[in-house]
Order: C-alpha cells, then structure tokens, then sequence
C-alpha cells in the first residue's frame, strides 16, 4: 500500500553506512555518530514508518526518548509531528502526553528517560533513544531492555560519544556480537563521521573552535578516552602572557563557592598578544588579531575565606572600574560555602558589590550548572583548538594559582572525563569558576553547532 507522505519527507541523499542502518536485520542497534551527521533525522523517518506499519492484534506502541522530558520534546515532538500524514492520524496528537494515535491504532510516544520507570508497566514494540550516552546507565537495562520483552520488541541507542562511558561499553558489545554473529546477531553498529554530511566549510570551522579531542568526539564519532590532565589543552609557554586591564571595558568576575580556598577569577575579553586567525593553508593573517579570553587577575584565598572577604578583595582590586561589572559561577549558590544563615551566596555578592557598582553590576548565572564534560569542552577548546588557534591567555604574573589549576587538574582514572576531585583537593576551584563563564559565553558541541542545510541525510 502505497503512503501519501508529508511535505517534511524531503530527499535524502545516499550514504551506504545510513543506508545500511535504516535497513538493519538487527534488533538492537548501536548509532554513535558525528554532530549533525543525520542520526536523529533517520531515526525519526525509522520508528514513524514502524509505526505506520504496524498491523497487530494488541495495541502497538512506540516510543522516542531522550535523557530528560524537556530534550525529547525538543528533540523530536514536532518534526514526528510534521513527519506523520495526517489523513492516517486518529485523533489531535496529544500535547500533554506527548503522544499521537494512528489509524491502525498505533501510539508513539515521546517519552523523558529521567524518571526511567515511565517505560514500564506496558509493553513496547519499538522506539528510539537519543543522547544514550546522557541518560543514566541503569535505564536501559532495568527499564527500557524488559519492557521490549514481551512483544521481542526493537530499539536503536543513537548519540555523540561521550567519554568511555556506558555507551561505550554497549557499542564494544554490539560490534563484538555483530563480528561473531553477522546478520543473524540480535545486536548491531554504524557509525559515520560529521564530514560525510556536512559541507567542508563547517567541518574547517569546527576544527579552528574545538580542540583536537572534543572535535574527534563530536565530528568523528569516536569514543575519546579522557584520562590524565582535565585542561590538556593549556601549555604554559603558549597560554600565558602579560595582558591588559581597561578600566572602561567589561569586567567580568567568575566564582565557585568555597572556605578553602576562597576564589574569583577576573576576566576581559581583549586582543591576544602573538596570536592571528588562519588562512585556509594554514598561515597567520597577521591583520585579523585574535579577540579572546584574557584572565587578568584572580581572588585566592587559601583558608579560612568566605564570599563577603572575596568580594572585599575584589572591591579592593577593582572598585574603582568604570565599565560593567558581569557575575558568572555555580549556580547552586554556595550550599557548600558561606553559612546560608546570611542567605546564599549570590545574595551576599549582590550585597556587597551593588553599592559599589550600582546598575553597572549585573548576573549571568543559569538556574543549573552545565554537565562538567560540557565546561571542560569548552574550556580546552577554547584554550587550544585543533587546528592550533589560541583564544584563551592568563595573565600568569597576576593569576599564578590560575595558571596552577590549569597544570594540574586531573580527571578520574577509568572515568568518563569527569574531574578528580580528591586527587587535588586545593584545585580546581578557580579552573571551575572561569569554566562557568567560558561555557556560558562559548559553548562547544550542539550549542556551537550551526544550523547547517542537511539535506544529504
């Protein structure tokens, strides 16, 4: 029977790895591929066709799911919408449950896998997870995997790497049983890079911001194993270098909340000293000098310290700054910090710094910290980038515990890039604060990405 379909099924242009995915004899597949590489749009065609398909004598369901409710509903709410004919949809797809009903009496649903046990309770005959590699680990083995059980049900993990971590494991399994087995294995894996899809132009673009390990993870789809130095990116003899205040320009103060030590990071944006942008073969245009991340100064304070003596210092150091003052840091506000009998953190450091800064003084502080692999991204793309582009210099005379941090962070041994915490206990600290800012500010992986026509996918 043939289907009329919607206008949102546009062309896709042959690739045999997509091609070999979409038509894959497996039950379970594996899908770590690039950023923007076409993964999710398959995916979504593959489990709107299943369901269109579908022709049983109980209730087919399908579902879609991501790490949190929020991410599925982005991610995929509207374009199954879009992708699903409406003359074969039963009845107005359901806003509140994220849910649309066939005519054939198929549901597919979108579905938040941090509260995990949303899956259970009802078979499934099928679906998609996207960002596998974000979602808690437990899910798919206590959840997701027995809810397939009855009906022998099928599902694709789709995601960027990240880190060795579970997705890691999983995918080494698939390819294990997929090698052993061939095309009578329950599990398989395709993978395929950035590049295939992507114009060449934006795969240049990202090699000049994101530093050589972030970019083999996000554009090549490869399982980075992030081990040793958390800011590998960072060399003294490259990263360091007498900078310049403007007293005129924005001064932004970065914190992370602590009694041992006490810390903010200072910070302008400025023209770096010694470094160019490059051309295409590599050479420096020595008429477009680099605007970066300048770290011009920092609040250390190794004992005994709390947020009201870290902003005595800074109005000490910079109370007589003339432009905007801009406050960046963890958002949790200091719960292991000053005694919240003074109220949190960012209350004290809007009570001792508006006086003296007045409307000048403003916050930049999300209502969540960002994932640690998200700031270390950003941090070590933007300290080194792949194609050697430096746009993040401190100032080491005025920040020498800055310069410290950046040498001697360390990540968890056999972790998924996470920092050790107990490795350097007097670290990490003012690394943590000017991370806040640098993701926020710069931001790598899909908040990087441009919206790039793919129309090969």
């Amino acid at each position: 029977m043939s289907i009329e379909l919607p206008p949102r099924w546009t062309k896709l242009r042959f690739h045999p790895t997509q091609h070999a995915y979409i038509n894959s004899p497996h039950r379970f597949n594996t899908v770590p591929a690039g950023r923007r590489s076409g993964k999710t749009e398959l995916a979504k065609r593959k489990v709107v066709r299943r369901a269109l398909a579908a022709a049983t004598k109980w209730t087919p369901r399908f579902f879609c799911a991501a790490p949190t409710r929020d991410q599925a509903k982005r991610i995929f709410w509207n374009d199954l919408k879009a992708l699903s004919p409406r003359h074969l949809i039963a009845q107005t797809p359901s806003e509140s449950d994220l849910m649309i009903q066939y005519l054939n009496g198929a549901q597919l649903w979108v579905i938040g896998l941090d509260k995990p046990q949303r899956m259970e309770g009802q078979p499934w005959d099928g679906g998609i997870i996207d960002e596998i590699a974000d979602t808690k680990e437990s899910a798919w083995p206590e959840n997701v995997r027995p809810s397939l059980s009855d009906r022998l049900g099928w599902c694709d993990l789709i995601g960027v790497p990240e880190g060795r971590n579970h997705y890691y494991q999983l995918d080494r399994s698939a390819k294990a049983r997929m090698k052993a087995s061939g095309a009578a294995s329950d599990w398989g894996s395709y993978s395929w890079a950035s590049r295939d899809i992507l114009p060449a132009s934006e795969i240049a673009a990202a090699m000049q911001d994101l530093d050589e390990l972030t970019f083999a993870q996000e554009y090549e789809a490869s399982f980075v194993n992030f081990e040793g130095r958390a800011y590998y990116s960072f060399l003294e003899a490259d990263n360091t270098a007498p900078l310049v205040y403007d007293e005129n320009a924005t001064l932004n103060l970065c914190f992370d909340f602590n009694v041992e030590p006490g810390v903010c990071a200072y910070i302008q944006e400025q023209v770096l000293p010694g470094q160019y942008e490059l051309a295409a073969n590599g050479v420096k245009l020595l008429d477009h000098p680099i605007t970066g991340t300048g770290i011009i100064g920092e609040v250390h304070i190794p004992r005994n310290s709390n947020t009201p003596a870290v902003c005595k210092r800074i109005i000490k150091d910079y109370g007589s700054h003339k432009g905007r003052v801009v406050c960046y840091g963890d958002a949790t506000g200091g719960s292991r910090g000053t005694a919240k009998v003074e109220g949190s953190d960012w209350d004290l450091i809007e009570r001792d710094l508006r006086p003296k800064f007045g409307n000048r003084l403003s916050f930049n502080v999300k209502s969540a910290n960002p994932k640690e692999r998200a700031r270390l991204n950003a941090m070590n793309s933007r300290t080194k980038s792949s194609a050697g582009i430096i746009r993040l210099m401190v100032d080491g005379a005025k920040a020498p515990q800055t310069v410290l941090d950046f040498e001697g962070v360390r990540l968890l041994k056999g972790g998924s890039g996470e920092i050790d915490k107990d490795a350097t206990p007097k670290l990490t600290h003012v690394t943590d604060a000017i991370g806040y800012y640098v993701e926020h500010e710069f931001p790598t992986a899909d908040n990087f990405v441009r919206r790039v026509e793919v129309g090969g996918v």
